[in-house]
């Protein structure tokens, strides 16, 4: 272990600021761009290294003290240091960069970050873990708990549920989903307020008069629902059963929902065509079709983005939580597909985590 002083250049996608020792990169949480910092290093690759800060030597004036006590050990928020309207530019910045340097878009249509109304008590569910006693979060980079009593980004009734659950005795080792008492048993975007401004945005994008809406990764029909009076014809698909299930309760004639993993997404779609659902696009006409890709970090995979391109749906919305991933996607979509507009949104207020909603047409 050495100690070093480092002036941060910019703030890497995951949080942690990022400066250079003798040309390598170097990696230090909880700093922000132009500060100059003392660190350690902790861990040195031959391309980059990690380290950790030590002192703060020259603070950025974006900087401000974190309002929770366990910020800095509990490995949940990267930027409770930060003002807000600077982590907004922050994650508009790194989305942008992702899809510049990984999807090698030259021109990205960014349009501005969509905030989140509440900075903090926005979370409507938490998965918190218990071991030996102790009920918190995993620290850092590590699988060491941390006791955590409250949450701040956690809405008051989930709080509540954590109280309840400290509250009694010889609690088992596990993990434990705690959340508001109405929310559904199902994968639901954890802000509420901004998961709605998503969902809005999905219906202004989506033109009337469509034939057929193939809503892959559908969860319980939270975009395909909203979007019914413009599709002839809805097709959901999720992996999760239980989901699906929810998604068939009052579902019209013109809703089908499809459990399966992403090979029954290919099935679905396939039997769209086959029984005439939606037809294959003839040279010089638009099919009135379009797809909703919401798929979890790792993106999709290369099997079905070839499906995506095969079917050429008039317009693609694809919901991302990971840039990265969807840079990687949109460079093989581009061969098909024009990418309209990015519009990134600050679903997770105080961490590193971005939402990003990519608007194509074939």
């Amino acid at each position: 272990m050495r100690i070093a002083e480092l002036r941060i250049e910019d703030v890497a996608f995951g949080g942690k600021g990022v400066g250079r020792e003798q040309g390598k990169a170097v990696f230090v949480p909880y700093t922000i761009e132009g500060e100059l910092v003392s660190i350690e290093i902790v861990r040195e690759k031959k391309q980059f290294a990690d380290a950790e800060l030590v002192e703060v030597k020259e603070s950025s004036s974006h900087r401000v003290a974190p309002p929770c006590p366990y910020f800095g050990r509990c490995g949940g928020c990267a930027y409770q240091h930060i003002d807000y309207e600077h982590q907004l530019a922050i994650k508009w910045r790194q989305v942008r960069d992702a899809l510049q340097r990984i999807g090698k878009l030259k021109n990205v249509p960014m349009r501005p970050i969509i905030p989140s109304p509440s900075q903090y008590a926005y979370r409507n569910r938490i998965t918190v873990h218990a071991q030996d006693g102790v009920i918190g979060f995993f620290r850092r980079d590590s699988h060491h708990l941390t006791d955590i009593e409250r949450c701040p980004i956690s809405r008051d009734e989930v709080n509540g549920a954590l109280a309840q659950l400290r509250k009694q005795s010889n609690v088992r080792d596990g993990h434990y989903t705690l959340r508001n008492a109405s929310e559904p048993r199902v994968f639901s975007q954890v802000n509420d307020e901004v998961a709605e401004a998503l969902r809005d945005l999905i219906v202004d994008l989506v033109p009337a008069n469509q034939g057929l809406l193939i809503d892959a990764y559908c969860g319980a029909g939270f975009f395909a629902k909203s979007l019914l009076d413009k599709f002839e014809r809805l097709i959901g698909i999720d992996w999760d059963r239980f989901a699906i299930a929810a998604a068939r309760k009052n579902a019209t004639e013109k809703e089908a929902y499809v459990a399966g993993d992403v090979k029954d997404v290919e099935a679905a779609v396939s039997a769209a065509f086959a029984t005439g659902d939606v037809q294959p696009r003839a040279p010089g006409t638009n099919a009135p079709t379009t797809m909703i890709v919401d798929p979890p970090a790792a993106g999709l995979s290369a099997t079905v983005r070839h499906a995506i391109i095969e079917i050429a749906p008039t317009t693609l919305i694809y919901v991302s939580c990971n840039p990265p991933t969807l840079a990687r996607d949109l460079r093989d979509l581009q061969e098909k597909f024009t990418v309209n507009s990015i519009t990134p949104f600050d679903m997770f207020p105080q961490t590193a985590e971005i939402e990003v909603l990519a608007h194509l047409q074939a």
